[in-house]
């Protein structure tokens, strides 16, 4: 018997934005299915490594639920640290950082180390993120930040 890792599921309240969040990892969206039927749209994002033909090896399947038919919002999700997280090894992790930074993202952990971070997407799911090879030798402004908010 064997295990083959297909994705990870998380539930999200905006797919736009969700998407655009994981667009500045360097993720980009796969595949997409929606339901009538069950009111729901699913979307896999994979790396480009991982998706190219025949190496689709790790992937994020974001989970909409559609409004309700009569107008009503759909289910408000919490308890995004409950999840735990989701890890992605980077060639730069200062660059990386300053990357999402720079677009408005909360570096949640700074990569204060020069090997570890974590951020958050809109709907509170941590990501960590972990520098390829050996840690880089501690820099600013990261060395003397502070932590933000819960990760």
């Amino acid at each position: 018997m064997s295990t083959y890792y297909l994705h990870t599921m998380i539930r999200v309240t905006d797919p736009d934005a969700t998407i655009r969040s994981f667009e500045l990892l360097g993720l980009k969206e796969v595949r997409r299915m929606e339901s009538e039927a069950g009111r729901f749209t699913l979307i896999f994002l994979a790396s480009e490594e991982d998706a190219k033909i025949g190496n689709r090896r790790a992937e994020v399947e974001l989970t909409y639920n559609w409004p309700a038919e009569d107008g009503s919002e759909s289910e408000a999700y919490s308890g995004g640290r409950n999840f735990g997280h989701l890890a992605y090894r980077v060639d730069n992790i200062y660059d990386m950082c300053a990357r999402l930074r720079d677009a408005g993202v909360t570096i949640n952990r700074p990569p204060r180390d020069g090997n570890m971070a974590f951020v958050k997407t809109p709907d509170g799911i941590s990501i960590e993120l972990l520098q390829a090879g050996e840690p880089l030798a501690p820099a600013e402004p990261w060395a003397s930040m502070s932590n933000t908010g819960s990760w």
